[in-house]
């Protein structure tokens, strides 16, 4: 289903051309005393749901649930990374010998750097202040240890977002884009917490009706398909209307024999409330 809604919402509107990813995890808290199995802290339980969010097509790629004890950087060994792509990261999943394995494949990470990085530069490249650029930098790791997890030349930019009046620090592997498309990117990783904020407003997956592991995984997967769903019928019958503007009109209407085309175009607008979650509305910068 996934492999289907990413096929049907391809589009090449994104200014950097090629599969952009970002990558992130959502803890989903659950009373240990009923989900037994879900062990996080001594009084408290919980799952995380670690999601590979494809920017261009707004569909998650690929998602795995672990105990909410499992480190988020772990997870990065089971991202089936595809050569070429551009991968995004918070600064959570900077693991310098697991970034290399990207660089081995050929693949593009972006990843906001630590405060206590280490990193000696070797020559800058230009850049254009007016945009909040600070500098771009290229240069390799110091440190003993994570030189050698990543022995390679790495790109350091520094950018000052002047909207949240903070300086942002990124890592990245490539050396072709400008400084400005890597900030880009970044921007761009905020999209996978608007799709967790999103998913546990409106597909109901904070409360479980089964306890067990394998209820709580059916009824998370499930909530993925309906995502999936909703995003190919609002493409397939080209309506202008959010995701969650769709579920609920269907919601509404599950035992009306009216075809779906008609009632997502002609049901008054103003009678479906859209809380204040226009994520899948959101312009790609």
């Amino acid at each position: 289903m996934i492999d289907l809604a990413r096929k049907k919402l391809a589009n090449d509107d994104f200014e950097i051309k090629g599969k952009i990813y970002a990558f992130d995890s959502s803890t989903i808290d659950l009373c240990l005393s009923v989900f037994w199995w879900a062990s996080f802290r001594k009084t408290k339980g919980g799952i995380k749901l670690h999601t590979l969010y494809d920017i261009t097509t707004q569909i998650p790629a690929f998602i795995h649930i672990t105990a909410a004890s499992v480190h988020d950087v772990n997870v990065m060994d089971v991202i089936p990374y595809e050569t070429g792509a551009y991968y995004i990261f918070d600064r959570g999943y900077v693991d310098f010998e697991r970034l290399y394995r990207i660089q081995a494949l050929s693949a593009f990470f972006v990843v906001r750097a630590k405060t206590n990085l280490k990193f000696n530069r070797m020559y800058s490249n230009k850049i254009n202040k007016e945009s909040g650029l600070i500098c771009d930098q290229i240069g390799k790791l110091s440190g003993f240890y994570v030189s050698k997890d990543y022995p390679d030349k790495l790109r350091r930019i520094k950018f000052y977002d002047a909207e949240s009046n903070r300086y942002f620090v990124y890592l990245t592997n490539n050396m072709d884009l400008t400084a400005e498309e890597i900030v880009l990117l970044y921007k761009n990783r905020w999209q996978v917490e608007l799709f967790f904020k999103w998913i546990k407003q409106h597909l109901k997956i904070k409360a479980f009706w089964g306890t067990s592991e394998n209820a709580v995984r059916i009824q998370i997967y499930s909530a993925i398909i309906a995502y999936c769903l909703v995003a190919i019928v609002g493409k397939e019958l080209k309506i202008e209307r959010s995701t969650y503007e769709i579920l609920q009109i269907l919601g509404m209407s599950l035992l009306d024999k009216t075809s779906i085309n008609e009632l997502l175009i002609n049901i008054d607008y103003k009678n479906v409330k859209e809380l204040k979650y226009n994520q899948l509305s959101l312009s790609l910068f």
